[in-house]
């Protein structure tokens, strides 16, 4: 039998049951826009959560001191780490980091709205907001001179702009007083993903030049030292370095921390991975389900055309035509269902896509595979049934009634 003359009989017998076929074919609908729908969801969580981990800093490392290894387990005020620290990790590890920055964190109380709240005030210098991604909302970041000079300048918080004096761009120039002293406010910013106070960045936050914090601070004390490697491949070997430094310039009983966010990274790709994996996993479930749906039906249509067999039989159609001819439905039912169930799951992102700004990606990998099971699926399942078609007695399938 010639395919298009195959393709036709098909066809026809497919239409003269319109219902049962659209039933039919509606699990693989279903079946391969979840399949679709589930790869999608599960790129923009991993691309989100990755986003999200890298916009804090994939090539950042950061140290900070840690209770010392003496007896007792006490510490002394030469075990913190130091600004000196911070300018011998950028002398030594010039040609594999971009910057090194520190940090330190005392508190205030500024009146805010009418009442007095506590505020976080940071000093640092002008490499801080490139290591850290943070974004000037208005007017300017800290610079070299402002550090060198001790100027008494500051940037502030978002929040903190918006509820001291009504905005960003209102903020700029207006004073505030920190432990006393009155700074200009040069700038305000946020981060550009929040860390919801996990870091030394709160809500409300001063930051200021790091020499002019030496003077309301008892003691010099770095926490945390950021270093923004070249590469996140260089992020390991940093990391040992400036373990290796720290240790170096300081009393054998001092610990340090140094840590990096590889770690994190990793274990949100994994995660990304087996949720991937599950999802699609419960896809190829539909998809099975809607296989042994179409092989019920199959079966059902062989019993009920079965005189038409025996009459195509004696009319001298070979058993390879019949097992041929049923499969041939089989499988277009499936691709059919399928191809309409990726243009489904094809046109929710894209629809997405075109009535926001969000960008959804569409996996072309998930739809290739999701139309090459549709045909397997009609293939494997439709096999019984065609093969119970073609191996009816001729005799026997025209007496039956």
């Amino acid at each position: 039998m010639l395919l298009g003359e195959a393709l036709s009989f098909s066809f026809n017998a497919l239409r003269a049951n319109r219902v049962r076929t659209f039933l039919t074919a509606l699990g693989l609908v279903i079946g391969n826009a979840s399949v679709i729908l589930v790869v999608t969801i599960s790129m923009t969580s991993r691309d989100y959560i990755l986003q999200q981990i890298e916009g804090i800093g994939s090539n950042m490392v950061y140290a900070s001191a840690t209770v010392g290894a003496q007896p007792g387990g006490g510490q002394v005020d030469a075990d913190y780490v130091k600004m000196s620290d911070v300018r011998a990790v950028r002398q030594q590890l010039d040609g594999q980091i971009v910057a090194a920055t520190g940090v330190e964190t005392s508190f205030d109380r500024l009146v805010i709205e009418g009442r007095e709240e506590d505020v976080t005030v940071i000093g640092s210098d002008q490499y801080y907001n490139p290591v850290r991604n943070l974004i000037v909302l208005a007017g300017r970041p800290l610079d070299a001179s402002d550090v060198a000079l001790s100027q008494k300048v500051a940037l502030v918080t978002e929040r903190l702009a918006r509820r001291l004096f009504g905005g960003q761009e209102p903020a700029i120039g207006k004073m505030v007083k920190i432990h006393g002293l009155g700074f200009t406010v040069i700038g305000t910013f946020k981060e550009k993903v929040e860390s919801f106070g996990l870091s030394e960045l709160a809500q409300e936050t001063v930051l200021i030049p790091i020499t002019v914090m030496s003077y309301f601070v008892p003691v010099e004390r770095i926490d945390p030292l950021y270093v923004q490697s070249r590469s996140p491949e260089d992020v390991p070997l940093v990391t040992a370095n400036v373990q290796k430094i720290l240790e170096s310039r300081h009393r054998p009983g001092a610990r340090y921390l140094v840590q990096n966010l590889n770690a994190i990274l990793d274990a949100a790709k994994k995660i990304a991975l087996i949720l991937s994996l599950v999802l699609v996993l419960v896809s190829a479930i539909a998809l099975v389900i809607s296989g042994i749906g179409i092989m019920n039906i199959m079966l059902v249509t062989v019993t009920e055309r079965t005189r038409e067999i025996g009459v195509r039989m004696a009319v001298g159609a070979s058993r390879r035509d019949i097992l041929e001819q049923f499969l041939l439905e089989a499988v277009l039912i499936s691709i059919v269902g399928g191809g309409a169930g990726i243009v489904l799951g094809v046109a929710m992102p894209l629809t997405v896509r075109y009535l926001t700004d969000f960008i959804i990606p569409v996996s072309k990998l998930s739809i290739a595979v999701a139309f090459a099971v549709s045909g397997v699926v009609g293939l494997v399942f439709g096999l019984l049934p065609a093969n119970r078609a073609a191996r009816l007695n001729p005799t026997e399938a025209l007496r039956y009634e």
